[in-house]
């Protein structure tokens, strides 16, 4: 008899839910050069420089789900030349030294389907300021912010990103299958890498967009979870 296909599965809230365990904040990682509000003033000041009008924020990932500015005018946009990747192996906020997670970040080749995030008139320098503090919290992670072109129904558009083409220790390049072991088994202070999966699809789907590369890592992420023990919350380690 024909064997019959095993479901295709998708995360639920219930399976991110078992990916949560409480992970103490460790403090900044040991070796990097905290920014002071002077340096902060000074990168907004230079990436304002000569730009007119509202200020495009292309998000791909978090700031999608939580753009944490004053947002304005909010459009689709796809950023040709650059795609969606694990990337980046972080061991604090969605990671642990004793599991090491992994973050999102635009590498180079395909596209990468998105939103153009303005900056809501009259916030401009404090939204930018405010982004650029949480998205780059040492002088190490200065390069990660850069302009990049994107398309859109106005044609091609300038737009500011984080963490396209990124370099350094932190980069990573693993298969997807081990992608999604990271994803469903890291943890930190800030959250599971399954969580971070989960609302970026989920949010992307409700702009219409879709990316399949993370529609499979979710179904490898969901399946992983299906396979830890009913009665066991999280197979990797104490809670701490």
């Amino acid at each position: 008899m024909p064997r019959t296909p095993s479901p295709r599965l998708s995360l639920t809230d219930d399976a991110v839910l078992r990916t949560l365990r409480h992970v103490p904040d460790p403090g900044p990682p040991p070796g990097w050069t905290p920014l002071t509000d002077a340096d902060y003033d000074d990168l907004t000041a230079d990436l304002m420089r000569g730009h007119q009008g509202p200020v495009p924020i292309f998000a791909y990932g978090s700031l999608i789900w939580n753009p944490d500015f004053t947002v304005g005018d909010i459009r689709k946009a796809v950023a040709h030349g650059w795609h969606r990747s694990f990337c980046l192996e972080i061991r604090q906020w969605r990671g642990s030294e004793d599991c090491p997670g992994l973050m999102m970040a635009l590498a180079r080749g395909g596209s990468a389907t998105g939103l153009i995030m303005e900056i809501a008139k009259g916030h401009e320098q404090d939204s930018l300021r405010a982004l650029l503090k949480r998205e780059l919290v040492a002088k190490e992670l200065v390069e990660n912010v850069r302009w990049v072109q994107v398309k859109t129904e106005r044609g091609v558009e300038r737009a500011l990103t984080f963490w396209a083409g990124p370099k350094g220790d932190m980069v990573v390049s693993l298969p997807p299958e081990e992608q999604a072991w990271r994803l469903a088994h890291a943890c930190g202070h800030g959250g599971s890498g399954a969580q971070y999966l989960h609302n970026t699809v989920r949010k992307l789907e409700e702009y219409g967009l879709r990316d399949r590369n993370l529609h499979h890592l979710e179904h490898l992420v969901a399946t992983e979870i299906a396979g830890w023990p009913i009665d066991k919350p999280h197979p990797v380690g104490p809670e701490t």
